[in-house]
């Protein structure tokens, strides 16, 4: 087909308003699983510090005779533990034109942006809680960073590499990675239960997600015909000692999966989200976002994990 000589078309006339939507798409992830379901704490220094304290192995001849002389079994202290606040800021600058212009998606500019700023900030703290990450003190020219999970997970590991020595000092060191199986979880978890932890959930990466999903378990699954669905997914596991919450988590090691009792981690704040303005030194507004945490490991030996997995 041929256009009709002299048409005016789009491709020829100037002044044509845009067509551009009022609505911003933006599907990065803003779930942040494990700070959701810890506790949280209030820490009131930089070096924020708890105790733990177990009890004396139970024993079968625990017997005394008749008028036995009381004898004192020498008392064990409490173990004194502690992580470091870790400053997470994210800052925002707009121009004053920028805000003047009449904008799609959004009115105010400056707001926009914090709001995304704000979610970034707790994908951030998320990342940083369940990091392979040793604490570290801090100076005048070194930031303070807190111990992530697997700094602090030791009793219960199934792994391929070294344990840490359970107080957030030192990271794990990786192993060979090699393929998840059910039989490594519930070795994790009988680990977990032995030492007196009763986990009610389980977090991992996309990839070691979907191997549990393959899990049979002790039965076999069923999916009646006539439904029309194929169930795929495994999010809650039945143990031996009970059921877990399985929590993909995009944040968490790809190369781990933590067996976690959530009452036994906080996030304690020394400074909770704040928004700050800084003052104007030109035709701009600026703001910051601020937190102020670090990671309560209440006992690790409530928790376990099973470590150096395959990604792909």
């Amino acid at each position: 087909m041929a256009q009709v000589s002299n048409t005016y078309s789009t491709y020829d006339a100037v002044g044509e308003r845009e067509d551009l939507s009022n609505v911003i798409y933006n599907i990065s992830p803003t779930d942040t699983p494990f700070m959701s379901a810890i506790a949280k704490a209030k820490a009131s220094f930089t070096n924020h510090e708890w105790q733990k304290d177990s009890l004396a192995a139970a024993s079968g001849t625990n017997a005394a005779i008749e008028g036995n002389e009381v004898t004192f079994a020498a008392p064990s202290a409490t173990t004194r533990l502690g992580n470091y606040s870790q400053i997470a800021v994210k800052s925002v600058i707009v121009s004053g034109t920028l805000e003047a212009t009449n904008k799609a998606g959004r009115n105010n500019e400056l707001a926009y942006q914090i709001s995304k700023a704000s979610k970034e900030l707790k994908r951030d703290m998320e990342t940083s809680l369940c990091a392979n990450n040793a604490k570290v003190a801090g100076d005048d020219s070194t930031a303070r960073e807190l111990g992530g999970v697997e700094s602090w997970i030791a009793s219960n590991d199934v792994m391929a590499g070294s344990s840490p020595a359970g107080t957030g000092a030192d990271a794990r060191t990786d192993g060979t990675q090699r393929a998840f199986t059910e039989a490594q979880l519930k070795a994790a978890l009988k680990l977990v239960w032995d030492s007196g932890g009763d986990p009610t959930m389980v977090q991992c990466g996309s990839f070691n997600k979907q191997k549990l999903s393959g899990f049979t378990g002790g039965a076999t699954r069923m999916d009646p015909a006539e439904n029309k669905r194929l169930v795929a997914a495994v999010d809650v596991y039945e143990s031996d000692f009970g059921a877990l919450t399985v929590t993909p988590n995009r944040f968490s090691p790809a190369r781990s999966v933590h067996i976690i009792t959530p009452d036994m981690w906080a996030v304690a704040f020394l400074r909770d989200f704040q928004l700050e303005d800084l003052a104007k030194t030109g035709d701009a507004q600026k703001q910051f976002l601020l937190a102020e945490y670090t990671l309560e490991s209440r006992n690790e030996a409530a928790s376990g994990g099973v470590f150096d997995l395959t990604t792909s």
